[in-house]
């Protein structure tokens, strides 16, 4: 079923912008257990699902469903267009852990039929940059106290990568590359792609729990996802 920072914030940004019809073909790539797959799937879709861990597409394939799931890393491009053609594509909480992404973004030009998208939801570049400063404050209102959340960004433009976990119990740090959002479309643009679609989501203010201190639900101003959709340029 996934947390709740991808069934409230990722899912609903992603269904918004992709609107599956049934029976559309759809590739999801890095869909590591295949949570959105098995959405996909529920939503109508005809679902092709990639990722580059074995390890991960076993995990996803043992969770059942008529998916068909594959080995393929997100960076290769020949590997990609060999999957064929698709009505939409999508890439869920993952651009930030590829290298690359411009043969993603080639490969996505070629394979989306003519009216088809490709929609990907990402950490948003303006608020997960490398080593941010959590931040909580109480603000003393004549003798009532208040409790605020909220960050500080000191880099956002050519930060290096870095490593980063996914989730405060997370074990294993793994690489992440901070992109701008400049860098982030200027790929999908030199491929062909245009931009018609974004959506910035947060969690809604009832949700705050102050106790906990680095938490995005205690932010609802502040969207930690970035989601968007790409269509072919018209000729």
């Amino acid at each position: 079923l996934g947390n709740s920072f991808h069934r409230e914030l990722v899912e609903p940004a992603v269904q918004s912008l992709l609107g599956v019809r049934p029976g559309e073909r759809v590739l999801d790539v890095a869909c590591g257990t295949g949570v959105m797959a098995r959405r996909l799937a529920s939503w109508g879709a005809t679902v092709t699902a990639v990722d580059f861990s074995p390890a991960l597409i076993e995990r996803a394939q043992a969770r059942g469903g008529e998916i068909d799931y594959r080995v393929v890393d997100a960076t290769d491009e020949a590997a990609l267009l060999a999957l064929g053609a698709f009505d939409a594509i999508v890439c869920t909480m993952a651009l930030m852990d590829m290298p690359v992404i411009a043969p993603l973004y080639r490969a996505v030009a070629q394979m989306l039929s003519t009216q088809g998208r490709f929609v990907f939801a990402t950490a948003h570049p303006a608020f997960n940059s490398n080593n941010p400063v959590f931040l909580t404050e109480i603000i003393d209102h004549d003798g009532l106290l208040e409790i605020v959340h909220g960050l500080k960004i000191s880099a956002y433009l050519g930060v290096p990568p870095t490593k980063a976990v996914g989730s405060v119990d997370e074990p294993n740090p793994h690489p992440y590359y901070h992109r701008p959002l400049s860098e982030l479309v200027a790929a999908a643009f030199e491929a062909g792609l245009v931009l018609d679609g974004l959506n910035e989501v947060a969690f809604p203010p009832e949700q705050a729990t102050p106790d906990r201190i680095r938490f995005w639900v205690n932010m609802p101003q502040i969207p930690p996802v970035l989601a968007g959709r790409l269509r072919k340029r018209s000729a």
